[in-house]
């Protein structure tokens, strides 16, 4: 079997870690698996693409072309667009943060409001406006982008990410801010290892069933009533808090799953 790993080159260089870490699984599993960065094509013969980049139109010309790619086209396209996401879950029935598309101050009328970009991720492009100045400065360093307003709601700055391969949960890692309502890990928050019950579960299973997802990470923010609220879909998901909490490896994981997936 013989398989890429797509990533921009800054990604590559910034992941390096894990991307040994897959070569070394790949070769256990007696996978071939090179890596392939922005600007190169794969080989007609690969079985499969692990798509690490957020560029929708690529992953689906490669899919045209016959290619597996994990996660598909359309996971990348919902996943790093907020808007796509929230439809989902609202059509699901997940519990998620109201949100309107807006297009300056004039559509908001109370504060604080959460203002982000469509297309944001790890916690950039993430502001919490208290007033209309605030949120002016925001679209004007973001004139060019589809926004999103959302009211501000409570968390005591604590989210939790899910891991999911396949339907099945793999891991979960609740997350707290460091003097910001945002709780990314990678911009200083504090994490620890989480346990879901099984209505967490059956919620999480029901995104990754609609979305028939390979690998990706779904954020919940953690409201003070012990209820959750969806935050964001993230694809490709980065796995740095689920290595310092968990004692598996979501490569070896994931070299099993795609091994299992192509020879069914």
């Amino acid at each position: 079997m013989k398989g890429y790993l797509y990533y921009t080159a800054y990604e590559a260089e910034r992941n390096s870690g894990f991307i040994d870490e897959m070569y070394k699984c790949a070769k256990k599993a007696d996978i071939t698996l090179r890596l392939l960065v922005e600007g190169k094509e794969p080989d007609r013969d690969a079985d499969f693409i692990l798509f690490r980049d957020r560029n929708s139109s690529l992953s689906k010309r490669w899919e045209s072309e016959g290619f597996r790619v994990v996660n598909r086209s359309e996971v990348n396209a919902i996943a790093n667009n907020k808007l796509r996401t929230y439809e989902l879950s609202t059509i699901l029935g997940i519990p998620t943060i109201p949100s309107k598309k807006i297009l300056s101050t004039a559509n908001i009328h109370g504060y604080p409001v959460v203002l982000k970009t469509v297309n944001g991720h790890g916690g950039n492009e993430v502001f919490l406006c208290h007033t209309q100045e605030q949120a002016d400065e925001f679209f004007t360093a973001f004139h060019d982008k589809t926004a999103i307003c959302q009211p501000y709601i409570e968390s005591n700055a604590q989210d939790v990410r899910v891991f999911m391969i396949g339907n099945d949960v793999v891991g979960a890692v609740k997350r707290k801010g460091n003097d910001s309502f945002k709780s990314n890990y990678t911009l200083g928050g504090s994490i620890e290892k989480y346990s879901l019950s099984e209505w967490q579960v059956r919620q999480v299973q029901t995104i990754a069933k609609a979305l028939k997802s390979d690998y990706i990470g779904i954020d919940f923010l953690l409201l003070p009533d012990g209820r959750w609220v969806l935050n964001e879909i993230e694809d490709p998901v980065g796995a740095r808090s689920l290595y310092k909490t968990h004692d598996f490896s979501i490569a070896e994981k994931l070299i099993q799953y795609i091994q299992k997936s192509l020879s069914q």
